[in-house]
């Protein structure tokens, strides 16, 4: 009993260091989460120039010799440009950068990623990350990324590095405009499987004269009288009956 006695101090104030020990190990990874914004980021060499948020024709005016691609549906465009291969471009604006590709959302551009060549002054990721990291004065919070790359993520946006042919390879991207285009594509989904539910439940025509039948998108040229008219709920309905499609609904 008297040796449980003697013990207890110590045991409660090994729990306590244990305890302040945890708890600063918890502040010290809240310091090191990113909490930057976009618009607090300055401007850094390693961009050459681009920034998110560019408009299209600002771009343009940064790389008079770009074609951007076509908008989809969701107001989304992409293109790249090749400083290395395009001979029209000023190497001296580019130096020691392979490729660049940009994407847009609403004519904005959301997600940049700059593949530098083996000549880059950044042997690993480390060092990339390093430069990368002072230049936008970020804190050392980066993860792992995949098999050999860092990924670092922050208040509105995403920053990640990996090594692609010798050099590094650095993307920016927007987070606000990522869950916009998600949100838009999901709802396209959406609507696409209503339309889908809506064509389904309408029904199938067929003509008793000449053996055909008309599937829901497809109407028949002339109304079918009501004598000869039939209905079939699937296409497979009507082919088992002796039904054909007709030849300008394939």
């Amino acid at each position: 009993m008297q040796s449980s006695l003697n013990n207890q101090p110590f045991e409660t104030y090994l729990t306590i260091i244990l305890v302040i020990l945890v708890s600063a190990g918890r502040v010290s990874a809240q310091d090191k989460r990113c909490k930057s914004k976009l618009n607090d980021l300055p401007a850094a060499a390693e961009l050459k120039g681009f920034r998110l948020g560019m408009t299209l024709d600002q771009v343009k005016v940064r790389v008079p010799q770009v074609v951007f691609g076509p908008t989809d549906p969701l107001g989304v465009s992409k293109t790249s440009i090749h400083p290395f291969f395009d001979q029209r471009i000023d190497k001296s604006q580019f130096e020691g950068i392979r490729t660049v590709s940009l994407d847009f959302l609403d004519g904005r551009l959301t997600s940049l990623w700059i593949g530098y060549d083996s000549s880059a002054k950044w042997p690993t990721v480390d060092d990339f990350v390093r430069e990368i990291s002072q230049s936008f004065m970020l804190p050392d919070a980066w993860a792992p990324w995949k098999s050999r790359g860092q990924q670092l993520r922050c208040a509105d946006f995403e920053m990640t590095v990996t090594m692609v042919a010798g050099g590094p390879s650095f993307r920016i991207q927007d987070q606000t405009a990522e869950e916009a285009w998600i949100a838009r594509r999901e709802a396209q989904a959406e609507q696409e499987s209503a339309q889908d539910e809506l064509r389904e439940g309408e029904p199938i025509l067929g003509d008793k004269h000449t053996r055909i039948y008309y599937p829901q998108d497809c109407q028949p040229a002339k109304v079918i009288s009501e004598a000869n008219r039939v209905v079939f709920k699937t296409r497979e309905e009507a082919e088992k009956t002796g039904f054909r499609p007709a030849k300008n609904c394939l």
